[in-house]
């Protein structure tokens, strides 16, 4: 899993992601990682435009997001 975070980071791949918050709410996102910690990591997540901290333990599902194409 970090080593997947890092390899995003340092090509500045775009992630799809399923993520479990503290409060029990799952989402899915699309996150450019942009720093890698022991436990965590920061990212650009495009649901809220904004850079957001989350815990790498909480990750449910991570991989490489699909190209949105015409018609898509």
């Amino acid at each position: 899993m970090k080593g997947l975070l890092l390899r995003a980071a340092s090509s500045e791949a775009v992630l799809e992601m399923i993520y479990l918050d503290n409060k029990g709410s799952i989402s899915q996102r699309r996150i450019k990682v942009l720093a890698v910690g022991e436990e965590s990591f920061r990212a650009y997540c495009s649901i809220r435009k904004q850079q957001r901290n989350f815990l790498i333990r909480n990750i449910l599902s991570v991989g490489q997001a699909r190209k949105m194409g015409r018609g898509a």
